[in-house]
């Protein structure tokens, strides 16, 4: 099987993008994959992608976890992003995709509208949180805007929230790869990406690491948030339209 290049490619930008962006690569991973796999596929190698991509978050930006939310809104992200890949296999791969893509759309929306929009730090908004952003990334391959957001009330010092977040995502990622497995979601011909993606997530999460060092995260975040709206309706768009897979 050939190796698409410009998908590498865009796999590389969405990994610093997410990085930078505080959004988690796989917001503008899954709906680029899109184009070029089934959205099965597509949940398959996300998985994959992202524990290389964590691991490398957790090492570069090693400045201690906080535990309170390891506990309160990563055990029920675990646990739901199971019920979200179980329900997936029930669902064709259609609505998938424009639950995504409308999903893309109100999440961007929102957060470019309300921007200075909060959730209070506690305990019940943690388990919710961790809950919705699990069951998300669980049945449409994202959920980490979701958990941001939720993470964004305790204040943290910036490499303790990222690497709190990718702690998180990869107890996350860990248990949705055994799901997605089972669904038959992993393919056999899809692997040969495997080893690029793997590398892609540690060059990626590198390069966003330095150039937070230079830009705003939040200049980046607005960007990363026009970006998602764009995408969003780009996915809702080619559905309505019919359009297949995109070839360069």
């Amino acid at each position: 099987m050939k190796v698409n290049t410009f998908f590498l490619v865009l796999a590389l930008v969405a990994e610093v993008l997410g990085t930078v962006g505080g959004f988690g690569s796989s917001v503008f991973f899954v709906p680029l994959g899109n184009f070029y796999f089934d959205f099965y596929s597509v949940l398959g190698l996300t998985a994959i992608f992202h524990l290389s991509s964590n691991l490398s978050k957790i090492f570069l930006f090693k400045k201690g976890l906080n535990k309170f939310l390891i506990l309160y809104l990563g055990v029920p992200s675990v646990l739901f992003v199971i019920a979200g890949g179980f329900l997936s296999r029930f669902l064709n791969t259609y609505i998938l995709e424009f639950l995504l893509g409308v999903f893309l759309l109100g999440l961007s929306l929102l957060f470019l509208i309300k921007k200075e929009l909060v959730v209070l730090p506690s305990r019940r908004n943690s388990l919710l949180g961790g809950a919705v952003s699990g069951f998300s990334a669980g049945l449409l391959g994202t959920g980490g805007a979701i958990r941001g957001l939720t993470m964004a009330a305790f204040n943290m010092e910036k490499s303790v929230f990222i690497a709190t977040s990718a702690f998180i995502d990869f107890m996350i990622d860990f248990t949705r790869t055994f799901v997605y497995y089972q669904n038959g979601y992993i393919h056999d011909h899809d692997l040969i990406y495997v080893p690029f993606l793997l590398l892609i997530g540690i060059v990626g999460t590198f390069l966003g690491k330095k150039i937070l060092h230079y830009i705003p995260q939040a200049k980046f975040k607005t960007l990363s948030l026009v970006l998602i709206l764009i995408i969003g309706l780009v996915t809702v768009i080619k559905l309505f339209l019919g359009n297949g897979s995109i070839s360069f």
